[in-house]
């Protein structure tokens, strides 16, 4: 006997029509069948939507699944899911990152710091507010020719330097030639390390703290040498390649170099 001739299976059910959710956006007019209230939604309270009918009356209904009628069809309102905010977006040094940002043009301020090295950190955390501002930072490759650079570039109210300086700590060297330059156009930051390597934090390139050097030997390469790093230049790949953000240098420098960002911003035209 064929299963067919006794037609659909007696033992299922009917199936159910899916009711369809609809947000309770305000304005929209609904029926409660039960009472035959027909009004708009107004407001949500303790889980509720509330309900105004033309006359201005206010009733709250519990969200039940099929509890309404919209258009004289069943549907389960729900409450509207609240609007997502845009999500701050910062760049490496904190600050908010300017989307679809093009690089001004360049202003005629200038940033200098002693090295490529410098540079390259500077550029890797404070690049995208340089590229905002249109400040160009130049390696100066040592300081002992700074007073002269300065006259040689001739600063102005809008032609301003801002200079970071390597091992700027009492009775230095670079601290007694900074002392030196009488220019109101011209500020002079600096960090305490010997290097810029040491403004990068230990735990940022997995160390627990930056070796000590003799100072008849060069800091880099005895750092490399002490801690298996190879060449300088492959050292400087590992400590540049483990910075990402702030968070991965000393404040010292933080510091130093948003003074200097200020400074050659402040009075730009």
């Amino acid at each position: 006997m064929r299963s067919h001739d006794y037609g659909r299976d007696v033992l299922s059910g009917p199936k159910r029509k899916k009711v369809p959710e609809i947000e309770a956006t305000p304005g929209l007019v609904a029926e409660d069948p039960a009472s035959g209230f027909c009004g708009a939604v107004v407001k949500f309270e303790y889980g509720q939507v509330v309900l105004e009918d033309r006359h201005g009356r206010h009733r709250l209904f519990p969200l039940t699944p099929a509890g309404f009628l919209v258009d004289g069809k069943p549907v389960t309102l729900v409450k509207p899911m609240p609007a997502q905010q845009p999500q701050r977006r910062t760049s490496a040094s904190g600050s908010v990152k300017v989307e679809g940002l093009r690089a001004r043009t360049a202003q005629a301020s200038r940033i200098w710091v002693e090295g490529r090295h410098d540079a390259e950190l500077v550029e890797r955390v404070w690049g995208h507010d340089l590229r905002v501002e249109g400040i160009v930072v130049e390696p100066l490759h040592g300081v002992d020719e700074l007073p002269q650079r300065i006259a040689e570039f001739g600063t102005a109210p809008n032609r301003r330097l801002g200079v970071l300086v390597d091992h700027l700590v009492a009775g230095s060297k670079e601290q007694r030639l900074v002392d030196g330059i009488r220019d109101d156009n011209v500020l002079v930051t600096g960090h305490p390390y010997v290097d810029i390597w040491q403004a990068v934090k230990p735990r940022a390139v997995k160390i627990d703290a930056w070796p000590v050097v003799p100072r008849d030997v060069d800091w880099k390469t005895g750092v490399c040498a002490r801690l298996g790093w190879g060449e300088p230049w492959e050292g400087w790949q590992r400590v540049l390649g483990a910075v990402s953000s702030y968070r991965d240098v000393e404040s010292d420098l933080l510091g130093a170099v948003e003074r200097l960002i200020d400074f050659v911003t402040v009075t730009q035209d």
